[in-house]
């Protein structure tokens, strides 16, 4: 049996009917930046999430450049983040010129450890930006007492997680900002490059729809400079066709993430997800934590299974983070999860034979 990690094949077959002709209407406008279809989007969100107002972005890296920038975070001063997560979440610091402080993260959750943010706070700091990784958020009610102690903003990476939830509060609105991605592997997924950012301040509102077009209210007239940060209608217009299809496809990954853990209970030296009390998890990625990783990797591979390392490097140790001064060895749960993570198929199409067949050679390796 052939498994891929994600097939997006069978979900466009559930929405081509609606979709196609939406994708259609746009081009019969010929209005594709901004515009009635985004501002629909953008309802339709801030209704979703339970966010007061959103603002629809070109992609999730910029969603939480724009973040950074309404805060007016720059050159000399600090984030707190995460040393796991994909490159945006720093890469997204650095670009408006502030350092990213790393701080180790939860063993199991993979998320950050609020427990050691408290010791990270020097007066450079200007923002916690925790990332709610593989679906599943951060543990916020500790990072938000941090946050009203220091008087700190919180920006969420919420690029995995839309529609996770911690103590029935929707990630992405808890802090000060939430931040989006709706890239085409997304639990919501558009047919390029998209995000979102939320917020329940109007003031931020207005500030990060301004930074969107260059930092103009009006075309021409330019207070600050912003970026070119805008959504264009044809994304807008997929994501309105599939958000009513989300809870479904939420489901269906949750119930596959189920039959996973069933599955592999018990079997040696494999670590399924933990899913925290009071969290909803959304399995954007369902990983796992073995014992030769790689070897197991080469396994499922020859045998036609799709399957992934979500991350191999930790961002402490990426080549363009040196000057950072970090050293192998300063987050070690961080460097032991990116040696013993691996993702695994679990796309809400995906049929049970098939989470059945990965199970039963991962069991097969485990027991060689």
């Amino acid at each position: 049996m052939k498994v891929p990690l994600l097939d997006l094949k069978p979900q466009y077959a559930q929405i081509k009917d609606q979709v196609v002709p939406e994708i259609l209407s746009v081009m019969e406008s010929q209005g594709f930046i901004l515009g009635p279809r985004v501002e629909k989007m953008e309802q339709e969100l801030a209704a979703y999430t339970g966010a007061k107002f959103s603002v629809g972005v070109s992609s999730g890296t910029d969603a939480l450049l724009l973040a950074l920038m309404a805060l007016q975070i720059g050159h000399g001063d600090e984030v707190i983040t995460t040393p796991y997560s994909f490159f945006a979440t720093a890469g997204a610091i650095a670009r408006v010129g502030a350092r990213a402080v790393f701080v180790d993260i939860e063993p199991d959750t993979y998320n950050i450890d609020a427990t050691r943010i408290e010791a990270a706070i020097t007066p450079r700091t200007k923002a916690i930006l925790p990332v709610h990784l593989f679906g599943q958020c951060a543990d916020m009610d500790a990072i938000m007492a941090i946050a009203r102690t220091h008087k700190l903003p919180v920006i969420e990476d919420a690029c995995q997680s839309i529609g996770s939830k911690y103590q029935n509060r929707q990630a992405g609105t808890i802090g000060d900002f939430g931040c989006f991605s709706f890239f085409p592997s997304k639990n919501l997924g558009c047919f390029g490059d998209g995000g979102l950012v939320t917020t329940n301040d109007e003031a931020h509102y207005q500030h990060v729809k301004k930074l969107r077009v260059h930092g103009g209210e009006r075309q021409y007239h330019h207070l600050e400079v912003g970026i070119n940060g805008r959504l264009d209608a044809l994304q807008a217009a997929v994501i309105s066709v599939k958000l009513p299809h989300l809870a479904a496809w939420t489901e269906g990954r949750r119930k596959n993430a189920a039959r996973y853990n069933q599955l592999l209970a018990g079997t040696p030296n494999v670590h399924t997800p933990v899913e925290k009390p009071g969290r909803f998890h959304i399995y954007n990625q369902y990983v796992i934590n073995v014992d030769r990783r790689d070897e197991l990797k080469q396994y499922l591979t020859e045998h036609e299974i799709g399957c992934a390392v979500y991350y191999p490097l930790s961002l402490h140790e990426q080549e363009c983070f040196k000057s950072l001064g970090y050293r192998h060895g300063d987050f070690p749960h961080s460097e032991a999860a990116a040696q013993h993570t691996l993702a695994l198929p679990v796309y809400s199409e995906l049929p049970a034979e098939a989470v059945e067949f990965v199970a039963g050679k991962i069991n097969e390796f485990m027991k060689r």
